[in-house]
């Protein structure tokens, strides 16, 4: 039998932003090019497969608050640097799946009727399209040096992928370092991406792109090492082969 998912259950991070209060739609759309070749004496249109597409869309309701919707979707419009943004309509928990994307913003717009709530909407394009991953680990917080559980691809894949890094929360005293690892047998890891240090109390986001032609062995886990100090850090990391 399917294993059907409510849509109550998205979750949405934007950058070192978790959007998903903010939020009641969400829309990962793909798609791709289809020029045509038909030439004088057919009878049919014929077409070839061109470049993928993607776009992300959302909606939800406006709160004039910083770290809110609005200003998170004001501030990305015309911004030269794409957002990194991680949608989830499965399960958080550790392998459930996960859509990624470097978005740029192409529109935002604030609706105000007259006998209803003020509402949001945005539209953004995905720089290099959409990738289909999974969660290694989601908003989860730690406060000492941790290795999460392996994800079972079941194979290796061979073309690289792409890591998403989000810290939404930070009252660490110290700086924290975090990475996506990956293993043959779910028993031996080495270290697939490593992002940035995250500073001291600091928010962070990152995305990684893992050369294509590279081996991501069956395992992938996430590794966060905490320098000695004290509060706690909350996490997400997002991966996606190709």
């Amino acid at each position: 039998m399917p294993t059907f998912r409510h849509g109550k259950n998205t979750t949405v991070l934007s950058d070192d932003f978790d959007l998903t209060t903010y939020l009641n739609s969400a829309t990962a759309a793909y798609s791709v090019d289809v020029p045509e070749t038909t030439t004088f004496g057919s009878s049919d249109r014929s077409y070839i497969v061109g470049h993928n597409q993607g776009s992300i869309s959302f909606g939800g309701l406006f709160d004039g608050t910083t770290s809110s919707a609005d200003s998170i979707f004001s501030a990305a419009l015309g911004s030269n640097t794409p957002k990194v943004v991680t949608i989830s309509n499965d399960s958080t928990s550790i392998g459930g799946r996960a859509i990624l994307a470097a978005a740029s913003s192409t529109s935002y717009e604030i609706s105000s009727p007259l006998t209803d709530v003020v509402s949001v909407s945005a539209e953004a394009i995905a720089n290099g399209g959409l990738d289909s991953g999974v969660w290694l680990i989601c908003q989860t917080a730690v406060s000492a040096t941790t290795n999460t559980t392996g994800v079972d691809n079941t194979a290796s894949s061979t073309n690289g992928g792409v890591a998403h890094l989000h810290v939404t929360a930070n009252a660490r005293s110290a700086t924290t370092v975090i990475a996506v690892q990956h293993s043959a047998d779910n028993t031996t890891f080495a270290d697939l991406a490593v992002f940035g240090t995250v500073a001291i109390a600091g928010l962070d986001s990152e995305r990684y792109e893992v050369a294509s032609g590279t081996t991501v062995n069956r395992y992938l886990r996430t590794r966060t090492t905490i320098a000695t100090g004290t509060g706690a850090i909350t996490r997400s990391v997002a991966f996606s082969r190709r």
